[in-house]
């Protein structure tokens, strides 16, 4: 059997994640025998999301607000994101770690403590940062620690990067609302960290938008529980009542995995 040189992902050859982020050894046996499929010439105009044609690294304009998540692996994560009403643009990248610049080799050494995460720039008349805590609490299972299915470091972890004050009380009244709902269903506490949002390094081109890119593998890891989070009326702060939800549930997209144990 061929194993991965990092303690940490050591596994056999058949049960390897297709996101490939586990060691150099491993990165350089997936791209000779062909499994990543990753695109190696650009693909759309550098800058402009693949999907929505719209910037993603300029600044929001005014009436705009961003959020920042991090659920497993970014691609799933963020065609997720991309398919909500209201949302203007994304992108992938690293945050939460303490390296400046890292790249993808880098967080795959898992020495960087980044997260893959996913830059969410939307309309806040549309949708609210509401409805993006019930689309990220219920497109993972956030009580899986440093991993998201076969996915396993601590780059796959949940976490939510909040700007602001009411970020930061509304991720937590949500968790603490999700996290008994998960439990009385069995499950563990819930891990997802929440922490004011720091650098946001944007990935390279040919991880932006990669699901929808031509030659890309269709790949989710994520472990949806199926467990929804309760209403908010159960839970939001009667401080932040601006911050309700404005879309029903099942205007919001469903993760790719929803409804099973995705490992491709």
């Amino acid at each position: 059997f061929f194993f991965s040189s990092r303690r940490r992902h050591t596994r056999y050859i058949g049960d390897w994640s297709s996101d490939v982020c586990s060691s150099d050894v491993k990165l350089q046996f997936l791209y000779f025998i062909g499994r990543r499929n990753l695109p190696t010439k650009m693909q759309g105009t550098p800058g402009i999301h693949y999907v929505l044609k719209t910037p993603f690294k300029e600044r929001p304009a005014e009436h705009l607000e961003t959020a920042y998540f991090a659920s497993g692996c970014f691609w799933g994560s963020e065609e997720m994101f991309w398919k909500c009403p209201g949302v203007v643009t994304t992108a992938v990248g690293y945050t939460g770690g303490h390296s400046k610049d890292p790249t993808y080799r880098d967080i795959c050494r898992g020495d960087t403590n980044h997260a893959e995460g996913v830059k969410v720039v939307y309309d806040p008349e549309v949708i609210s940062y509401t409805d993006l805590l019930k689309a990220f609490w219920e497109s993972h299972d956030p009580t899986q620690g440093n991993k998201q299915g076969n996915d396993v470091g601590t780059q796959y972890r949940s976490a939510i990067f909040t700007v602001g004050l009411d970020q930061q009380t509304l991720a937590t009244a949500s968790k603490k609302a999700y996290e008994e709902a998960l439990m009385a269903n069995g499950y563990r506490k819930i891990t997802t960290e929440i922490a004011p949002r720091g650098i946001f390094y944007y990935a390279e081109d040919n991880h932006q938008q990669y699901l929808a890119k031509p030659g890309s593998r269709q790949y989710c890891s994520a472990q949806p529980t199926g467990i929804p989070l309760p209403d908010a009326a159960t839970w939001l702060p009667p401080t932040l009542l601006q911050y309700a939800p404005k879309l029903s549930p099942s205007e919001l997209p469903l993760s790719r995995c929803a409804g099973s144990k995705c490992k491709v």
